[in-house]
Order: structure tokens, then C-alpha cells, then sequence
């Protein structure tokens, strides 16, 4: 086996296994350890015949490290949420890693001046994160009787992987984040730990909607990013912001402030420490 192939398999196990912690985004992840080009690349290499080969070869190879990871992690999380003297001190470990991914976001944004826009496109960030908040809980898990029930279960995940397909594609958003808010985070992080494959079965349309949506926003986001930085950031920062009340686990007591103090600054200074890292 062939060393960059050690290195593909190795960055998709880390990328994909840090991306089960909200607040980690697997693009920033990609792009410290240098495989986010070719990532991109390789996506859209898959649509030309030239490239095809090339571009399925290294996108499987990522992959099978990405599916190690992704079972790894997902077991260390279910066992720390569904532990009563573990979980709060681990939500308030993700809501300080979130928090501490905004800054980077910001800086992305290459603000030069105020103006106007600078406070607008945050603003219709939040909105929109909390309008996602608003979701019922469960409705993107298929269920109910009938066959529209079905049917209007399975649109509702194919638009969650679409959302989800963002989050993947676009540095700074974390994957685990956009689970969280849309209310599968922890049910799909249970199936997978424990190797459910009926509730895994569930999630088929959500896993084909990301995948549709991977195809469908590389090459917008590229171009998003490309002619309208600071806008797209903006917004994404927005976003951020509007979806921690979602996270606040509530307020801790007793034994669990200075726990939970220490875990909220630890995810803080983690995430915050990784996005610097980018930056240089």
C-alpha cells in the first residue's frame, strides 16, 4: 500500500470521526490536513471521463477511513451522552466548540468595512437557524401509516440531506452541528454505534439526499465563495449564531458548573485552536 494512500485512508478516519463532534466541521478539518482540494476535485472529477478513474479510486480510499471513523467516534458519544454523569458536561463540551468555531467563520468573511450588509447577512443567518429550530422534533424521522405518510417522510429527509450536503461541502459548518439542529443527531449516532441496520434503514433517503445534494452544490459553492466571500460567510456565521440557543443544554448545578465550565472551555479553546491552525 502505497504512502498517500496511508495518508487518504488516515485523513478520511480523522475527518470523519471528528465530524461526529458538533462544532468540528469536516471541510476545516480537510483543508488543515491538506486533502480538501483534492476532495473537491475529485467530486467533480467523476463527471469527466478523463478524470473519472483517478477521482473514484481516492474517493473510495477516503471513504473506507471515513466510515472507520465515523463508527469509532459515534460509539465514544453515545456512550458519554446516554451517561447521566457524563452528558451534560458533553453537551456543554459541544456548545463551547461550536462558540469557539464562530470566530473563524467571522475572520473568513474578510470584513474590510461596515456597512449595512455586515449586520443583514448575519441577521437572516439566525433567522434561518432559528426557523430550523422551530422543526417538530421527529419529523425527519419516517414514520406514520399510509402511504403519504411515507412519501412525506422520505421528502422530508432527501431536503435534510440537501441541508446536510452544505455542511459537507463548505469549510466551517459542521456536519454534527446541522444533525444536531435538525433533530437526528443522536438517534443516527446511536444507530450507527450500536450497528442498527433497521434504523439505519430509516436514513436511506437522508443518505441519498446528501449524496445528491454533494453533486449538486460543489460547484455553487465554489462559485459563492469565489465571487461572494463575504457575504456567504456572513451568512454562515449567522447561522452559527442562531442555532446555539438549540444547544444550551440548560443551566447545570451543584457538582456540574465547574465540570461543565471546564468542558465548555475545552471544546472553546479545541475548536478555536484547530481554526487558527487553518489560518496560518
Amino acid at each position: 500500500m502505497k504512502i498517500n494512500t496511508i495518508y487518504t485512508i488516515a485523513s478520511g478516519a480523522w475527518i470523519g470521526g471528528t465530524m461526529t463532534v458538533p462544532g468540528v466541521s469536516g471541510g476545516s478539518m480537510a483543508m488543515i490536513l491538506g486533502v480538501y482540494d483534492r476532495l473537491i476535485g475529485s467530486v467533480n472529477g467523476i463527471f469527466h471521463k478523463e478524470r473519472r478513474r483517478e477521482s473514484i479510486l481516492f474517493l473510495l480510499k477516503f471513504l473506507l477511513g471515513a466510515v472507520a471513523g465515523l463508527f469509532l467516534f459515534s460509539k465514544l458519544i453515545t456512550f458519554l451522552l446516554e451517561n447521566e454523569a457524563c452528558a451534560f458536561p458533553t453537551r456543554f463540551f459541544f456548545l463551547g466548540a461550536v462558540v469557539g468555531g464562530a470566530p473563524m467563520i467571522f475572520r473568513s468573511a474578510g470584513v474590510k468595512r461596515v456597512s449595512a450588509a455586515v449586520f443583514l447577512y448575519p441577521i437572516i443567518g439566525i433567522a434561518a437557524a432559528l426557523s430550523i429550530s422551530l422543526i417538530p422534533s421527529g419529523l425527519f424521522e419516517i414514520g406514520g401509516e399510509g402511504f403519504l405518510s411515507l412519501l412525506l417522510g422520505i421528502l422530508i429527509q432527501l431536503v435534510g440531506g440537501l441541508v446536510i450536503a452544505v455542511a459537507l461541502v463548505l469549510p466551517g459548518i459542521s456536519v454534527s452541528q446541522m444533525l444536531l439542529v435538525l433533530g437526528i443527531y443522536e438517534p443516527l449516532t446511536e444507530a450507527v454505534s450500536s450497528l442498527d441496520f433497521m434504523a439505519l434503514l430509516s436514513f436511506i433517503p437522508l443518505v441519498i439526499g446528501t449524496l445528491a445534494g454533494i453533486f449538486l452544490t460543489t460547484g455553487i459553492l465554489e462559485r459563492a465563495m469565489g465571487r461572494h466571500p463575504m457575504g456567504t460567510y456572513l451568512l454562515i456565521f449567522g447561522f452559527i449564531l442562531g442555532s446555539l440557543p438549540e444547544l444550551f443544554p440548560g443551566l447545570p448545578t451543584g457538582w456540574e458548573i465547574p465540570l461543565c465550565i471546564l468542558t465548555a472551555a475545552a471544546g472553546f479553546c479545541a475548536i478555536f485552536w484547530i481554526s487558527k491552525k487553518e489560518a496560518t
